[in-house]
């Protein structure tokens, strides 16, 4: 996680609910636009709630103890007045609570949505420095935390916030002086619930971080079920599961001690007050200055009042809860990219790669993958002319794979800059090219041969949406695979599992290599992964990658010296310097690091398959 990142968080964590809703209400303008005519609803159902005080002291007043006696036509009028504003209080309700589940799904949708293409507009430096359960969980389970506690405690939220409002004012209205007895013994709950609530945002932010380290362990045990098995570490993984388990447990323990901390002084507080109110009320009574139906009136009016107070301390816990997860999401959202689209600063800001061949470019280029460490590349200053085949090698940790991140911007550099193009058509820095038209004409390979769960032609797909089975089929024929694909259960239509699962990796590699061939890339960079594939896939491998380099700028990260045998050129890094550069064959007879590792490789090869270089 880089240090901008780990700083913002660190200083969101101290600030308060209401500032972290100001900036969450910032980033959701379909929340916004729909709360002014919920909160007239919620005014108009809060306000019907009163009227059955009005509705007894009226009654007990003037209905039972009036001047003439008890009139009973009076008495009817008020019920049936009563019971039309009570229904029209329940359509309001229902019309609130659909207006505020709608708004704030749509609002949600659209951070979810946010969230997760922000998570994946982060370079692979941030990602690859947090957790997958934690960047999983501010989509998933932190938004959906936000989601329960909008559409329940939010309803009663604004509800009660309406009560408590609509029920001071006709207290204040009945008597003042009640009203006042009320307001004190409140007054000191409400300095009380302040100190706890800082409690509580503290220790909900550790409990959705707990979260996060649940599904991490979760995850990373599922996907690596087949590790845990071959080595028999079930006890261990279970052991660490049950550690962030109970983690996770402690945390929620200690968060629930303070809400009951919370909702214990609200009972206290409201009994106290409604008995300060019969006393005080009785007293006033027997001076006459209120009347039976008054104070019976007001009874009702504080339970009003106390009600909301009371549902507060639920919500409080919900909403602290929830304002932790939404505090983790809203910190994703606020992390800026390290690597940014240009074409996202404004139209003039991007530019497109020249129409024609590609070459590459470093201009003293070096990196460093954390400040102050040791340069995983150091000052390469080199120029690759276009449709060359290059293989960079290098020992383990040389900077091979920092090189090929560069060169498809998946990192940018610490120093210096990478172009694109050539001398003809012009060079264009590597950071004002839009991602739409990199993407489109650089591709690189990986060495996992990733899939997603679908079929062979959707995962061929992926390099060029649209493209239909028939052109899969002839793609493949091309590339000299359609013995291997006929041999499929169901050809193209082969459903490939979960990561791909049900294919070897040897055959995972070969629809990775299908995908960039229908991607038709002018730049290709590729993790050579022949290395971990059986004699015949290996095969069948190495011909699909030569027709598929064919005529193209190609960087292969050699992980077997056999493909810098083949490759036009060869750059030879090590300790991030390119320390040699030239054909194999002219590499092979000079004194230097490629003749020693060319010889250990030979030696190590003969009679078995090749290890990494």
């Amino acid at each position: 996680m880089s240090t901008a990142a780990t700083a913002l968080d660190e200083r969101h964590r101290e600030e308060g609910a209401f500032a972290t809703l100001r900036r969450g209400l910032a980033m959701m303008p379909e929340f916004r636009r729909g709360l002014p005519v919920t909160f007239a609803l919620a005014l108009a159902a809060t306000a019907g709630r009163v009227v059955v005080p009005i509705a007894v002291q009226q009654v007990i007043d003037r209905g039972l103890a009036g001047p003439g006696g008890p009139d009973a036509e009076f008495v009817r009028t008020v019920v049936l007045v009563c019971a039309g504003v009570v229904l029209l209080n329940v359509l309001a309700v229902y019309r609130m609570n659909v207006r505020l589940f709608r708004t704030t799904e749509t609002a949600l949708a659209g951070l979810r949505t946010r969230a997760f293409r922000h998570v994946h507009d982060l370079s692979v430096l941030h990602q690859q420095g947090q957790r997958r359960g934690s960047l999983v969980s501010r989509v998933t389970s932190d938004v959906d935390q936000l989601s329960t506690f909008m559409q329940w405690g939010g309803v009663l939220g604004v509800i009660s916030l309406g009560q408590l409002l609509v029920a001071t004012v006709v207290m204040a209205v009945y008597s003042w002086q009640l009203t006042l007895v009320v307001l004190a013994c409140f007054l000191p709950l409400a300095a009380a619930v302040r100190y706890l609530a800082a409690r509580l945002a503290v220790a909900y932010g550790v409990v959705r971080e707990r979260v996060g380290d649940v599904l991490a362990a979760v995850s990373e045990a599922v996907v690596g079920a087949p590790t845990v098995r071959a080595y028999g570490i079930r006890e261990r993984t279970a052991a660490r599961l049950d550690r962030a388990i109970q983690r996770h447990y402690r945390a929620q323990v200690k968060a629930q001690q303070v809400t009951a901390a919370v909702f214990v002084s609200g009972e206290f507080v409201a009994a106290v007050a409604n008995v300060a109110v019969v006393v005080a009320g009785v007293l006033l009574g027997l001076d006459g200055d209120i009347t039976a139906g008054t104070l019976v009136a007001f009874l009702f009016l504080v339970t009003l009042f106390v009600a909301p107070v009371q549902i507060a301390t639920e919500v409080l816990n919900e909403g602290q809860n929830a304002i932790a997860g939404f505090r983790r999401v809203l910190d994703v959202l606020e992390t800026a990219p390290d690597v940014r689209d240009p074409a996202v600063a404004g139209p003039g800001e991007a530019r497109q790669l020249p129409h024609a061949p590609l070459g590459v470019r470093f201009e003293h280029v070096s990196f460093r993958y954390a400040p102050g460490a040791r340069p995983a590349l150091e000052d390469v200053d080199l120029e690759i002319a276009p449709r060359r085949r290059v293989a960079v090698v290098g020992e383990t940790g040389s900077g091979k794979t920092t090189f090929a991140k560069l060169v498809t911007r998946l990192m940018d550099p610490t120093e210096g800059r990478v172009l694109l193009g050539d001398d003809d058509a012009g060079w264009v820095p590597l950071d004002r090219v839009a991602f739409a038209s990199l993407r489109q004409r650089v591709v690189m390979v990986p060495q996992d041969g990733f899939l997603f769960d679908a079929t062979v032609a959707d995962n061929v797909r992926y390099g060029r949406p649209g493209t239909t089975d028939a052109e899969v089929r002839t793609a493949l024929e091309e590339l000299g695979l359609g013995d291997w694909v006929a041999g499929l259960p169901e050809g193209v239509a082969t459903r490939v599992g979960q990561r791909g699962d049900s294919l070897s990796a040897g055959e995972r590699q070969l629809v990775a290599v299908a995908r960039a061939y229908v991607a038709d890339p002018d730049l290709l960079v590729l993790d050579e992964a022949t290395s971990a594939v059986d004699p015949a896939t290996e095969r069948r491998l190495t011909h699909a990658l030569d027709r598929l380099t064919d005529g193209r700028t190609t960087l292969t990260i050699a992980h077997r010296l056999s493909t810098a045998e083949r490759a036009d050129e060869v750059l030879v890094v090590d300790a991030g310097r390119v320390v040699q550069r030239g054909t194999h064959a002219d590499l092979v007879d000079a004194v230097g690091p490629y003749a020693r590792l060319h010889a250990s490789w030979r030696r190590s090869s003969a009679g078995e398959p090749a290890p990494t270089a």
